[in-house]
């Protein structure tokens, strides 16, 4: 790579580094912002870790170790293939910086692979803590020579990169299919929505070779799957070959066919990159456009739709925002195709208890999907450079806060409460207790909507230059998600307990107070803070 090359690279890593804004930054609140994300992630970071070196642990104890290095390299190569797919709309096509980088001396296929690089970067420390977690509890047990540890250091390097190329290639396909259509924005959309479904029933399919008691058991067929997945996808082998048998050879491949097909993949994207981010960008105008008298509309409807227009307007927002509302709704749809015999003969081979027991849990279930993703969490760092437009409208900003709180509610609560009536068909739920639950879906969505709405305001956001710094990695984003993500998670398996030895009906109204609570007091901040 020429030094041209890295100078672009460099800056585009400065522009956005947290740690560059912390040195420039005087004002204390920013800096105590950055901070607090910097320990977030770290946290997280250790938690995954932890979780690797668990599995190391499981795998040396039942004398399996030498599954681990597939097991790093299937889970790093599948993380780093989902996490570009969701990102290369925003990094590669479509970003809000392309006219500044495409004014400067460079070609379009070096813009296009640093973009892609700098991609590679940002996404690296989730990579190498999978990565080093796993070589850590490899080296406990199966205590190679010390060249490998380096050895895995430098191939772990290589191992997100051809599984990110694939992905990044498929998301420009995606591109250049939709820029040719009228609604862009649409057409890619439903083209992601689409190759993430098939992905999502790749994997349920697959589900049934972990479905064990035993730990051995699992581990061993665990260990059967990475084997078999080498065989397929070539690098789970490559590395797994290099780190425990020093093969030569696999070494070569890994690195040699990485570089190759980065070099490959980006002769053949620079060739339309310009044009597909020229169409991307561009709007389509009616050539029989007739003006009509326009439709009065109170104010919080009128904010309502114009969220509903920013969000269909961008892929990676309807992507991220649609996606929860999806499942919730083939969850539904499968309750209702598969009939309560079925479902009642599923659920008692992995509860003998009986179909009853899991019915408390109906609306949290449901919820885990609906409450993946609140859109005020990011929508008021959304406005950016516009926000001064907002400043200036004359309505108060608490009218705005509900206006997009509003708009929140009327995207989940239909997916909401059709999933939640659809499990109660399928689990043949009594009446009042499916009441119930439908109030309690409301009151959950509620709760979403105000405490998204409260990350949101609280650590908004306006300097960003792309949108996945908002979308997928804003500080009111990751707040939002993890905590709500793990309690949901929690609550379920508590919530199913419970149901043993209390009233549904009770546990559930003592839910609907407790979640209703929440969702006021949540409001009452976020009004707090509008003024």
């Amino acid at each position: 790579m020429k030094s041209k090359n890295l100078l672009l690279l460099k800056n585009l890593l400065l522009s956005t580094s947290q740690i560059n804004k912390y040195r420039h930054c005087k004002d204390k609140k920013k800096k105590s912002k950055i901070i607090g994300g910097f320990v977030g992630m770290i946290i997280l970071y250790l938690m995954i870790m932890a979780y690797c070196i668990a599995t190391c642990v499981g795998y040396g104890e039942y004398e399996l170790i030498e599954a681990a290095p597939g097991m790093c390299a299937m889970v790093i190569s599948i993380l780093a293939f989902i996490f570009t797919f969701f990102k290369t709309n925003g990094y590669l096509f479509n970003f809000k910086e392309y006219d500044m980088l495409m004014s400067l001396p460079f070609k379009t296929r070096t813009v296009a692979a640093c973009k892609f690089l700098y991609m590679y970067v940002n996404s690296l420390p989730w990579y190498l803590s999978i990565s080093l977690s796993m070589m850590i509890g490899y080296g406990i047990y199966a205590k190679p020579a010390m060249y490998i540890y380096p050895l895995w250091i430098i191939l772990a390097l290589f191992l997100p990169v051809i599984p990110m190329l694939i992905s990044a290639f498929i998301g420009f396909l995606i591109a250049k299919v939709s820029a040719g259509f009228k609604k862009k924005n649409l057409i890619q959309t439903v083209l992601t929505m689409i190759f993430v479904l098939f992905c999502f029933f790749i994997r349920f399919f697959m589900e049934d070779m972990f479905r064990n008691n035993k730990v051995q058991a699992t581990l061993e067929e665990m260990s059967a799957t990475t084997d078999n997945a080498g065989k397929i996808y070539l690098p789970i082998s490559w590395f797994t070959n290099a780190v425990t048998k020093t093969g030569i050879l696999d070494i070569l491949l890994l690195c040699g066919i990485s570089i190759l097909l980065f070099a490959v993949v980006f002769y053949i994207v620079g060739g339309s990159y310009r044009s597909i981010n020229s169409k991307l960008k561009s709007h389509a105008a009616a050539k029989n456009y007739k003006m009509t008298k326009q439709k009065k509309t109170g104010i919080l409807h009128a904010i309502v739709f114009k969220e509903w227009k920013r969000m269909t307007g961008s892929t990676l927002y309807m992507t991220n925002g649609a996606m929860g509302m999806v499942f919730a709704l083939i969850l539904g749809g499968a309750a209702l195709v598969l009939g309560p015999d079925k479902i009642e003969e599923l659920i008692v081979k992995a509860i003998p208890a009986g179909s009853s027991l899991v019915q408390p849990a109906i609306p949290l279930a449901v919820y885990f999907f609906v409450g993946m993703f609140s859109s005020p969490a990011c929508s008021p760092s959304l406005e950016g450079k516009n926000y001064w437009i907002v400043q200036s409208l004359p309505i108060h900003k608490k009218t705005l806060y509900q206006g997009k709180m509003l708009f929140n509610m009327y995207l989940t609560v239909p997916f909401m409460e059709f999933g939640i009536i659809a499990l109660c068909i399928g689990t043949r739920t009594p009446i009042i207790d499916t009441i119930l639950y439908l109030i309690l879906g409301f009151v959950l969505c509620a709760f979403s909507t105000a405490w998204g709405c409260v990350c949101g305001v609280k650590h908004m956001k306006l300097d960003w230059e792309n949108e996945i710094e908002v979308i997928k990695q804003g500080t009111g984003v990751m707040i939002y998600l993890l905590p709500n993500m793990f309690v949901s998670m929690i609550l379920i398996v508590v919530v199913v307990f419970l149901g043993m030895v209390i009233e549904h009906s009770l546990l559930t109204a003592l839910l609907i107070l407790i979640y209703g609570l929440l969702a006021f007091l949540s409001y009452k901040k976020v009004m707090k803070i509008s003024k």
